[in-house]
């Protein structure tokens, strides 16, 4: 059974545990703490798959989609950036309320994008769950062309890190 995605907040300590063994984690502490993440991608390891969301730019319409990054609904509402999933457990991270009553109309539209990112990326759950994990596998099994390689965190790696971690 295929469960729906869910969007939630990593925790900031997290990422920067490990960051400290793979600088392309994403940074999200400060003004990035409520930097949006995707999933559950898969599960591999006892460790569950969240890829971080990027916001809608200029540049997303005119890139095209690759094996680490997918373009929402033509780059209308930005990308995932499965370069950059990283594994994390229950602990690690909190949901997002969708439906928290927005302070300003900024917060206002940072939501509504939210959810609209979530509905298209549930539409299309089978295909970007399977883009997700052939990039884990691509890598894990070193079959990446060096320059997409050389954009992804070392899932491997970062996956021993989240074990120690979350053993503490």
């Amino acid at each position: 059974m295929i469960r729906n995605f869910k969007i939630v907040k990593v925790d900031y300590k997290y990422c920067d545990y490990l960051r400290q063994f793979d600088n392309k984690v994403s940074y999200n502490a400060g003004s990035k703490e409520m930097r949006p993440f995707i999933g559950i991608l898969f599960v591999v390891n006892g460790c569950e798959y969240f890829a971080p969301l990027s916001s809608p730019k200029a540049k997303h319409i005119h890139m095209k989609n690759n094996v680490d990054i997918v373009k929402i609904d033509n780059g209308r509402y930005g990308v995932v950036n499965f370069n950059n999933m990283i594994p994390v457990t229950a602990s690690n991270y909190e949901l997002f309320d969708l439906n928290a009553i927005p302070r300003d109309t900024y917060e206002l539209k940072w939501q509504n994008l939210l959810k609209s990112q979530l509905l298209w990326l549930n539409k299309n759950i089978k295909d970007v769950k399977g883009k997700a994990f052939k990039l884990y596998e691509m890598y894990k099994n070193g079959r990446l062309d060096e320059r997409i390689k050389s954009r992804c965190c070392n899932f491997i790696l970062l996956e021993e890190k989240c074990n120690e971690y979350n053993a503490k």
